[in-house]
């Protein structure tokens, strides 16, 4: 094996790493509305329009075990609960943004 040959190789599967997070229903429009800033479960339940509330704590359980998301519980009164981006979820912005360029570019009409 040459030695792009074994860097394909290491990319393809940091690619596929990649994916099995971010390639989940819902996952990256999750990471693009905590991209504001810090936010309610109700408040992101509005913002991902069409996500079941089962859904979407599961969802952010799944992004807080990736370390994409870190949940914080405010004692109060009243307690309340918010979920923001890690700096590893931050780092996932500008490529979010890119791939939504590159899908207003390549993708049409599908993906207004």
């Amino acid at each position: 094996m040459t030695e792009v040959d074994e860097v394909r190789q290491v990319c393809d599967a940091a690619v596929t790493l990649a994916f099995s997070v971010l390639g989940k229903r819902w996952n990256g429009m999750i990471v693009s509305s905590l991209g504001g800033g810090p936010s309610t479960f109700v408040a992101l339940r509005r913002a991902v329009a069409g996500i079941s509330d089962t859904v979407l704590s599961d969802r952010l359980a799944e992004l807080a075990d990736a370390g994409l998301v870190v949940r914080t519980v405010d004692a109060g009164p009243p307690i309340t609960v918010s979920y923001a981006l890690t700096p590893s979820g931050e780092g996932l912005l500008p490529i979010l943004d890119q791939l939504g360029r590159w899908a207003s570019a390549n993708l049409g009409e599908r993906a207004r």
